[in-house]
């Protein structure tokens, strides 16, 4: 199946042929299903806190992370073209007037289209196509009267003006303020600086970045940094990074054969944000927030979004603390009564169930270390209320205990009623709002890459120079590859989940 040369350039990759032999054997094997065992909720699963409880965990965060390191960990490699796709479709056909016409006759989207146009200058970039307009002699108001939607979606969204179609999410104009415009990268330091500051007020951030638009994110930060640091009397310390090449996933032909570009090499393709596990995995810090570039607000509406992330990482480290004691105790022994109620902690706190019985001591102490010293996740569950997402659920691990997991939909078997009829009955989904702990009770730092299911994953089909080929994604950054960490969930309010998935959200209240 493959040659010198293939098995040079997938070494050249930094991967190796067992790995891509399993990625082909997934394709023609697929992946199994997630067994769900029930759904989580308040009452099993999902914590809910009051506002004492809240202003607590606040208060002690507050105290706790002047002695922590504490990075913000974005994931902003996404491009905005899914942003724009209708609008794209409507300006392929723009110049056809009598098309034009029919196509928002009859088209479910249209009012979409009425509505960008309608309210075209309550965008933060209305000001910047506004000038682009002007450099090819046409004013907005013009177009809007004489109909030439085709001049500012072009200009919008095509290079030779803003290029927003082909430009990443985080360095797209987002918000206006009286005196500036802002990215989602801005907000997210802004955000830093209220919730992500470590001793001698340093606020790491942490971009995750396509190797094209590194040197744009680079650039757009360098210029914003200065204003942000004398605004919040905080230092920045800024990273990027990219997926790395390793982590692509090789892609098949409808036959489950290696699918090859016209030069006969192989064609590997970026699989997914389950590959930004490797790139978690360069994190060394006590905190690390996880949160999605487009999931931003305005400073008007950051007191919910600061008072919960301070809230989840509270419980992180309380909870921390409470799984190095034990482990602690364990290393230097323990009684009958002392397992016992480490136990009942991991099934009542932890919610790991179905933990087997123990033919002695030895063994439940074997057992207990193993829970207890893993990766520690705090994940935010907003109640659903239409939005996607990943849902929370009890799910069977091979070694026969249920844990706290997130699934995806794709994840889950919906043509078996048992299944779907869990799927169905979950309450509440994750926003990408985790906060998470990667050392153990030594002070060492996991290796992130040994807790991941690599079971689980994505199948989905694509095309390339007019052929069809299969593609294939890692296990989610927050599903398969977090799998084996310990977890817990707790609500949070919707007011922490104001994501940008199309160009008209920019027109909710919540991004104005």
């Amino acid at each position: 199946m493959f040659t010198t040369k293939d098995n040079n350039q997938i070494s050249e990759r930094g991967s190796d042929l067992k790995t891509v032999a399993q990625q082909i054997e997934n394709f023609k094997n697929g992946f199994p299903f997630l067994k769900l065992e029930k759904a989580a909720t308040p009452e099993d699963g999902i914590l809910t806190l009051n506002q004492d409880e809240i202003e607590e965990l606040t208060s002690f965060y507050d105290d706790q992370s002047k002695q922590k390191q504490i990075v913000k960990f974005v994931p902003a490699s996404g491009a905005a073209s899914r942003m724009f796709k209708l609008l794209f479709g409507f300006l392929e056909i723009c110049d056809d007037e009598q098309k034009k016409q029919i196509e928002l006759d009859k088209s479910k989207d249209a009012q979409s289209i009425f509505t960008f146009f309608d309210r075209i200058k309550d965008f933060a970039f209305a000001e910047d196509l506004e000038i682009e307009l002007q450099k090819h002699g046409k004013s907005m108001d013009s177009c809007l009267a004489y109909g030439d939607h085709a001049s500012i979606l072009s200009l919008l969204l095509e290079d030779g003006g803003l290029n927003y179609g082909s430009s990443p999410k985080g360095l797209l104009k987002f918000h206006s303020y009286p005196t500036e415009k802002r990215t989602p990268s801005m907000e997210h330091l802004a955000e830093g600086a209220l919730y992500a500051q470590s001793a001698n007020n340093v606020v790491n951030i942490h971009f995750t970045v396509s190797p094209e638009h590194r040197q744009r994110f680079a650039a757009h930060i360098a210029k914003n940094t200065a204003a942000f640091e004398a605004k919040y009397g905080v230092k920045f310390q800024v990273s990027f990074s990219e997926q790395k090449s390793y982590t692509d996933t090789i892609a098949v032909d409808l036959n489950n054969e290696p699918f090859r570009n016209e030069d006969g090499s192989l064609l590997f393709r970026p699989a997914g944000h389950g590959a930004l596990i490797a790139n978690l995995n360069d994190i060394d810090a006590d905190v690390i927030f996880v949160k999605n570039i487009d999931n931003v607000v305005p400073d008007k509406l950051k007191t919910s979004t600061i008072e919960f992330k301070k809230t989840l990482a509270a419980i992180l480290l309380k909870m921390q603390g409470l799984l190095f004691n034990y482990l602690n105790q364990l290393d230097e022994g323990v009684d009958s009564e002392k397992i016992a109620e480490m136990l009942h902690f991991l099934k009542n706190e932890l919610h790991i169930k179905n933990v087997p019985s123990f033919k002695d001591d030895a063994e439940a102490i074997e057992f207990l270390k193993a829970k207890f010293n893993r990766p520690l996740r705090i994940c935010g569950m907003v109640k659903n209320e239409g939005e996607p997402g990943g849902g929370p659920f009890f799910a069977n691990n091979a070694d026969g205990t249920q844990s706290l997991q997130i699934a995806e939909s794709s994840q889950i078997d919906m043509e078996n009623k048992h299944q779907k009829s869990i799927a169905q009955a979950a309450s509440h989904f994750n926003p990408v709002d985790l906060v998470c702990g990667v050392r153990d009770y030594k002070g060492q730092k996991f290796d992130l890459t040994k807790f991941v299911d690599h079971s689980t994953g994505f199948i989905s089909q694509k095309s390339k120079d007019g052929k069809d080929l299969k593609a294939q994604e890692l296990p989610g950054l927050w599903n398969g590859a977090m799998s084996d960490w310990n977890t817990l969930f707790v609500e949070v309010p919707i007011s922490t989940f104001n994501p940008v998935k199309t160009v008209n959200d920019l027109l909710r209240d919540q991004h104005q």
